[in-house]
């Protein structure tokens, strides 16, 4: 999955991009710099629907990340048909997120780049990242474990490039 390019490009999709995206990206962007690879990428993260359009991350999983250590920053973005052919990698929270991102690419020209985020996961075998608004506290929590899992996951799978 190595890139001919000097960075590998990766963009995490959910359905706002206020929350399960942004968080992804930020624990990504975090796994990837202590790593010694943060030059290694560029990570952005992007939403299905536009509502959010330069918003922060969610107050609540913002909160719960900075419990975590993690650097809150990013603006929710809608995902565009470009992203397919310029990003590398396109990971989805969810199976209704996947079937979108698909719909983008009608003639499965990217499908190759495009893979559900639970896949990268080595600790848990949850069906998806589920959208934490309904689990108060212990559901960011628990997207953020999914999320940790997931990023070395992907950070394993695709090595420094």
């Amino acid at each position: 999955m190595r890139s001919p390019r000097a960075h590998y490009r990766i963009l995490f999709v959910c359905l706002g991009n206020i929350c399960r995206s942004p968080a992804a990206e930020i624990i990504f962007r975090h796994q990837a710099s202590l790593a010694g690879m943060a030059d290694d990428f560029e990570i952005d993260s992007a939403g299905i629907i536009g509502h959010h359009t330069d918003s922060p991350p969610d107050p609540c999983m913002a909160a719960a990340l900075q419990g975590r250590g993690y650097h809150v920053a990013g603006k929710a973005r809608k995902i565009h048909r470009h992203d397919l052919r310029d990003f590398d990698l396109i990971v989805t929270m969810d199976e209704s997120n996947l079937a979108d991102v698909r719909g983008l690419d009608p003639c499965d020209e990217y499908s190759d780049k495009i893979r559900p985020f639970m896949s990268f996961c080595r600790r848990h075998s949850d069906p998806r990242v589920p959208d934490p608004y309904y689990g108060g506290q212990r559901g960011f929590d628990h997207v953020i474990d999914l999320l940790e899992d997931g990023c070395e996951g992907i950070l394993a799978e695709i090595g420094v490039c």
